[in-house]
């Protein structure tokens, strides 16, 4: 489905985030409301609390707002996935849905996007001062250090939820578990050039985190042999010609 007069559909991959997801939408829609026309794209994972209801109410009041809903949940790269096919506009936008990232950084991310000339880029917020536990600060800077080491991929906070890309361009890449924390390297070795963009970082509104420091670690390390491996063996054109006689 597209829309040829949006300009941007913002993103969220949510589960069981029922206490966050009202206030982080208004907060959407205000800060989205210089970029219209644009559109709001949840994505409930399979939660088992009231986020799809309180969320399809919301979108009964407001067209800008849509709900897609997965049967089980499957992951945050596969609800971001599911996201960008069902989005309608041709820039996409992506957030977290705890509420930690700020929507008010979305503007002038996607007009960093849009004023770039050339191969369409990967905009990714940079987070300049972290609001989450000390144990946390710990474990993302030694698995940014290790990530960055092995693919060199120039950016220092890929696990940051907010980033802007062409919806064409993302819907080239291969997807998996975690493929959202891997973006700048895949995007880099498809030839778009990468814009690390400061962004604000907030604690977490309501609930509780759905993941633990152990756990994205052991599912990290064989994210990162992928992504490795992906990376060496993927040779894409950077610009692609035709030649008319």
């Amino acid at each position: 489905m597209s829309d040829p007069e949006l300009r941007a559909s913002v993103v969220l991959a949510v589960y069981n985030e029922a206490e966050n997801v009202a206030l982080l939408c208004n907060e959407i829609l205000e800060a989205m409301a210089p970029v219209a026309p644009f559109e709001v794209v949840w994505v409930d994972d399979g939660s088992s609390d009231d986020t799809a209801q309180i969320l399809q109410t919301i979108a009964a009041r407001d067209p800008r707002v849509r709900v897609l809903r997965h049967d089980r949940r499957c992951g945050q790269s596969q609800a971001v996935r599911t996201g960008v096919v069902g989005a309608a506009a041709p820039w996409i936008a992506t957030l977290d849905g705890d509420g930690q990232n700020d929507p008010a950084d979305l503007p002038a991310m996607l007009e960093a996007a849009w004023k770039t000339q050339g191969t369409s880029p990967l905009v990714a917020g940079i987070r300049v001062r972290r609001d989450d536990p000390v144990s946390r600060l710990i474990a993302a800077r030694v698995a940014n250090a290790i990530r960055a080491w092995v693919l060199n991929d120039h950016c220092p906070d890929t696990g940051c939820g907010v980033k802007v890309f062409r919806r064409q361009d993302f819907l080239l890449l291969p997807c998996f578990g975690s493929m959202h924390r891997y973006l700048p390297a895949l995007f880099g070795r498809y030839g778009h050039p990468l814009i690390n963009h400061p962004v604000k970082h907030r604690a977490r509104m309501k609930g509780t985190s759905k993941y633990t420091n152990w756990g994205r670690a052991l599912v990290g390390v064989w994210d990162l042999m992928g992504v490795f491996w992906l990376t060496r063996r993927t040779t894409a054109p950077r610009a692609i010609t035709e030649n008319k006689t």
